[in-house]
């Protein structure tokens, strides 16, 4: 069976979630446990034989960062990797029924469908062996928590067959722990289905005019717009076309910059089984530390667990950092501490000053337990607890407490801050 790879990357206009950390780079290429957050999909889908190319497909441009990142993974990998660039939001189903002749080439039976703030431990080898010839369309579910299942696409499965009998996009009342875990295996047929539904939304009124109950979609802005998982999905579902691969391997959607952080810890696990070299065994490091070869760190420094230093770091004497990710150029001086935070690029932390986040602690005995459920807000609009992000070029002065705050780029501290959005 020849297979493809689809990666759906977004664009500018998502991700706000993700702020202030996607401002100044596209969510995909921000770095989780030491690697933009694509590679670990691209990773996964280089070790299939049957993978015979990779798309990426978004609304950014595509720019020197992505360029190179994409030229970089092609080298590694010796798979064909490229960008395509959408000329507006499509939409998931959209964009791939528009690049579906870029799909198709080769004579293509089927191709992988995965969305890039999904993480996982990617069973695509798994999901090609279960899936059958009756199966056209294979879609990953997994079990959460009955409160959560809310904010997902939830599925009704048929135990005995698999067969996906009914699907709604985040429902308001409960329907199913079984959630949409945003990986497939498709057959190219799908096509023909997006075709028809793009028909039906845009076909002439009795009147000569597109139907009225689609006007909105039909206009410049949206002429196109598919959404898979509100308009498609549902439509398959009791068809016997739609079939759940139900797993209980690691799964995680990063759509906060706080899951960003649950995500490095829950990566850097993983390295301890795929990658132990990526792990650094330093006396000064307790738990799962991963240092870039560029970085400088004090031997007096104390780092873990959980954290991740990127290149060119400066980590000085006496400093501590636990449970945060240190990005590429940040200088952290002496005796500083660091806990429960990102800080970003190029940053300066000053000698003696703290900077602490309070981490959403998520349920250890509830498989696929997420952070994304908790908001920055309580309902009175109070900031809530929550980690300290520092966005790029933050300078904070010595001997001052940077608690539970997030602060915008190219800012310099000039007091301590506690609970403040910092714009």
């Amino acid at each position: 069976m020849k297979v493809k790879a689809v990666i759906l990357v977004g664009g500018p206009e998502k991700g706000t979630r993700f702020r202030p950390l996607s401002l100044d780079v596209p969510k995909p290429l921000f770095p989780i446990a030491g690697f933009p957050l694509i590679h670990h999909h691209i990773e996964a889908c280089s070790k299939i034989p049957e993978i015979t190319e990779i798309l990426l497909i978004g609304f950014f441009q595509p720019s020197d960062a992505i360029k190179r990142f994409v030229r970089r993974e092609r080298q590694k990998y010796g798979k064909n990797i490229s960008y395509l660039q959408e000329y507006t939001m499509l939409g998931t189903a959209g964009c791939i029924y528009h690049f579906r002749d870029v799909i198709m080439n080769g004579d293509t039976d089927a191709f992988f469908l995965m969305f890039s703030d999904v993480f996982c431990d990617f069973p695509l080898l798994q999901m090609i062996d279960a899936k059958e010839k009756f199966m056209p369309y294979l879609m990953m579910t997994v079990e959460v928590p009955q409160e959560q299942s809310l904010h997902y696409g939830c599925a009704g499965i048929n135990p005995a067959t698999k067969e996906v009998v009914h699907y709604i996009e985040k429902p308001d009342t409960f329907v199913s722990r079984d959630v949409n875990a945003g990986l497939y295996l498709l057959n190219v047929d799908i096509f023909e289905e997006i075709g028809m539904l793009f028909q039906r939304k845009h076909r002439p009124s009795i009147s000569g005019g597109l139907d009225n109950e689609k006007y909105e979609d039909s206009t410049s802005n949206g002429l196109g717009r598919i959404v898979l998982e509100s308009e498609l999905l549902p439509l398959l579902s009791g068809s016997g076309k739609l079939f759940a691969f139900k797993t209980n391997t690691f799964w995680l959607n990063i759509k906060s910059a706080g899951s960003a952080l649950h995500a490095n810890r829950a990566i850097l696990e993983l390295y301890k089984t795929t990658h132990p070299s990526r792990l650094n065994n330093e006396s000064n490091c307790m738990g799962n530390v991963s240092v870039h070869p560029t970085a400088e760190v004090d031997p007096t420094a104390v780092l873990g667990p959980h954290v991740t230093i990127g290149a060119g770091a400066i980590i000085g004497k006496g400093v501590r950092v636990k449970n945060s990710m240190i990005l590429e150029g940040a200088i952290m001086k002496d005796h500083c501490c660091i806990l429960n935070s990102i800080i970003g690029w190029n940053c300066v932390v000053g000698e003696w000053s703290r900077v602490e986040g309070t981490p959403t602690e998520i349920d250890p005995n509830v498989n696929h337990a997420t952070t994304d459920n908790f908001y920055l807000f309580d309902e009175q609009g109070r900031l809530r607890p929550s980690i300290t992000i520092l966005g790029r070029d933050v300078t904070v002065p010595s001997e001052v407490v940077v608690r539970n705050s997030i602060v915008m780029p190219n800012k310099n501290i000039n007091r301590g801050f506690k609970n403040q959005i910092l714009l």
